[in-house]
């Protein structure tokens, strides 16, 4: 029972969090005027669909996110096929570069703007604060930048001054350089925390600030990766696929809804982040021919556009597959240690 209630709350994140991706294309391709072919939940197989005006909905086998179908989304659609001129002016291919670019951004800024209403109402309900700092070497630093400052001084001696019920108490102690899986160089958990809520008018403007501090240490922290990945050195950031996401999924239910709320926000800080990445078959890769053509005043290839566009699918779905693998190799090996 309890693992049926880990899926099905894995799949309903997922699906939410695409569905809201796929919104925000779907919203600004209708403001430009851009016909929309179908709106789907989950993928094909098609098991039910009803047609609203110009737009099919339809709702498919596979339960996990949606789509967005738009007339003429690909230039290589019109090679050999004869196009309506009724409706040549509302292919997306023949929009204006600003308005293509509108469309192809606005997921990601739905999937933000989900993370930032989320957060904002977390903030509401009561967020985890340190009630102290630590001092480092003389340095007064909180929990984040504690982390970082004991991996830079991995191997050394650290002195720290430690408050406690009015007296000092001064700790030498040696962070390790490397660590057991899942724990940190120093070994510690701070525990002294207070609750801080934020009345209704204050959050969103906290959760804003928050939301936009998640982001940019998911890009650094992004950026490390990829750059240990071009060096071939190990990365020091583990990549979750869908049975890593649906583990912390499960650990997320057992502190409660507010804990799935923050999963959640942070999954649509991550898909943001990553969807807008210049790679073919994303988001930011389908952006870079959109702005080649701003820039150059014609198209890109279409048949280099296409077969791009695959390479990049390829590439995503053998790297998830790589990365699936490994969780079942991980999953069965902790099986069979039990």
């Amino acid at each position: 029972m309890e693992v049926l209630i880990i899926i099905v709350v894995f799949i309903a994140i997922l699906t939410v969090l695409v569905l809201v991706h796929e919104w925000g294309h779907f919203i600004v391709a209708r403001k430009n005027g851009i016909l929309v072919e179908e709106f789907g939940i989950g993928f094909p197989p098609r098991i039910w669909g009803k047609k609203r005006g110009e737009t099919l909905y339809s709702i498919n086998l596979i339960p996990i996110g949606g789509f967005v179908k738009l007339y003429g989304e690909e230039y290589h659609e019109e090679d050999g096929v004869k196009v309506d001129p009724r409706l040549k002016s509302r292919a997306f291919v023949n929009k204006k570069p600003w308005q293509k670019a509108s469309v192809i951004v606005a997921g990601v800024v739905m999937n933000f703007i989900l993370a930032w209403i989320l957060i904002s109402y977390l903030f509401t309900q009561g967020v985890p604060t340190p009630t102290h700092n630590v001092i480092v070497d003389d340095v007064k630093t909180d929990t984040t930048e504690l982390i970082a400052l004991s991996k830079k001084f991995g191997g050394k001696d650290v002195v720290f001054n430690i408050k406690r019920q009015g007296a000092i108490k001064h700790i030498t102690v040696v962070p390790r350089l490397n660590p057991p899986a899942g724990e940190g160089p120093l070994g510690i958990v701070i525990t002294s925390y207070i609750e801080k809520k934020y009345p209704w008018y204050e959050a969103p403007f906290y959760g804003l600030v928050h939301s936009f501090q998640i982001t940019q240490q998911i890009v650094v922290e992004l950026g490390k990766m990829l750059v240990s990945l071009v060096s071939f050195q190990k990365t020091k950031v583990d990549i979750a696929g869908p049975i890593g996401i649906a583990k912390i999924t499960g650990q997320a239910i057992k502190f409660g809804n507010n804990a799935v709320l923050e999963l959640m926000a942070l999954l649509s800080l991550n898909l943001a982040v990553v969807n807008i990445l210049p790679f073919p078959a994303l988001d930011g890769g389908r952006l870079v021919f959109v702005i080649y053509e701003w820039v150059t005043k014609r198209r890109a290839n279409s048949k280099v556009e296409q077969y791009t566009n695959i390479f990049g699918m390829v590439v995503l779905l053998s790297l998830m597959a790589m990365v699936s693998t490994g969780e079942v190799i991980k999953l069965i090996t902790d099986l069979i240690k039990r």
